[in-house]
């Protein structure tokens, strides 16, 4: 790219905001990364939400190899309990087991509020999500269909399958059973959970052939790539997180059809035939209850990782084509 793109990291004050679960954040704060300019009629924004662990800088790969700063701008929002937007770790939350729940529709109403009020945008061209960011595209959908003109949905379904569900119950288990899990928080860094932790998470990340591919063995490859990454977050927001994923619905347990005809946005569904986590039979039947969604298969042993494939060329050219076939439609 020829042109010097703009950045802008921030973190937008939502004041104390009330959750759907009835706990009430003080001096609510959510994190963003602005890359790109809006145009003149601020028509151009793509809006990002993030993923499971994700924060704003660790998405800015897609700004130049998937998504176009020079024609758009890109906002990549951090959800709630992700360490950089309001989260356990801030002192300012507390976990399910003290009633507190953070669902996908806080998430949504606090980024509409943040497109309003800092952005001054009404209607969006373009939401991009991966894996828990697919969740929230879908959500936006179906709660503010007049703002959504096009979703794009990676690795993500409308609705927690039962067998995602036990992935994600899992992970809670294997955090919470460590022996400095209190009832409320922990004592001391839960080692011996996150250890467990990272190996359930990277089994499930990739696919079986993946693992014929690395040059260590499978503990030494948790050890060295998976373990430092859910190091650096507090335990604490890990299980907010994961909370989260697990109440997803945007049917909020109604009829899933029913929600799903709300759609009006232009509908590309992004899978991977060997993702574990949200399989392609599981995200064929969401697009067959969207009007006018197309599905989209993309074959790479990454699995679910496919659709952040922020090391990978072949990925990531591929859902470049998805995304501009999509914006020219």
């Amino acid at each position: 790219m020829s042109a010097v793109i703009s950045r802008q990291a921030d973190s937008f004050a939502l004041g104390d905001l009330i959750l759907a679960c009835g706990q009430t954040i003080p001096n609510a704060q959510l994190s963003y990364l602005a890359i790109g300019e809006l145009n003149a009629d601020r028509s151009n924004l793509i809006l990002v939400p993030t993923s499971y662990g994700a924060r704003p800088e660790d998405l800015a790969w897609i700004a130049g190899l998937v998504l176009d700063p020079e024609r758009y701008c890109i906002v990549i929002a951090g959800s709630f309990g992700n360490g950089a937007s309001s989260s356990p770790s801030h002192g300012a939350m507390g976990l399910a087991e003290q009633g507190w729940l953070v669902q996908h529709a806080d998430n949504v109403a606090a980024q509409k509020r943040l497109l309003e009020e800092v952005f001054q945008v009404q209607q969006l061209p373009l939401i991009y999500g991966w894996s828990m960011g697919a969740q929230q595209a879908y959500q936006w959908a179906v709660t503010y269909p007049d703002w959504v003109q096009r979703i794009c949905c990676l690795c993500g379904t409308t609705r927690t399958s039962p067998h995602n569900r036990l992935f994600c119950l899992s992970l809670r288990q294997a955090l919470t059973a460590d022996r400095h899990w209190n009832g409320a928080g922990f004592d001391a860094e839960p080692l011996d959970g996150l250890r467990t932790y990272a190996l359930i998470y990277a089994s499930w990340a990739a696919s079986q052939p993946f693992f014929r591919t690395i040059d260590t063995s499978v503990e030494e490859h948790v050890e060295q790539a998976w373990l430092p990454h859910y190091r650096r977050h507090d335990p604490r927001d890990l299980i907010a997180m994961l909370d989260t994923w697990l109440s997803h619905d945007v049917a909020a347990g109604g009829d899933l059809g029913a929600a799903l005809r709300r759609i009006s946005a232009r509908t590309a569904v992004v899978a991977c035939n060997r993702d574990l986590y949200f399989t392609l039979d599981d995200m064929a039947a969401d697009v067959d209850r969207i009007r006018g969604a197309s599905l989209h298969v993309i074959d790479s042993l990454l699995g679910h990782r496919a659709g952040n494939p922020h090391s990978s060329a072949p990925e990531q050219q591929q859902l470049r084509r998805i995304v501009e076939q999509l914006l020219a439609s």
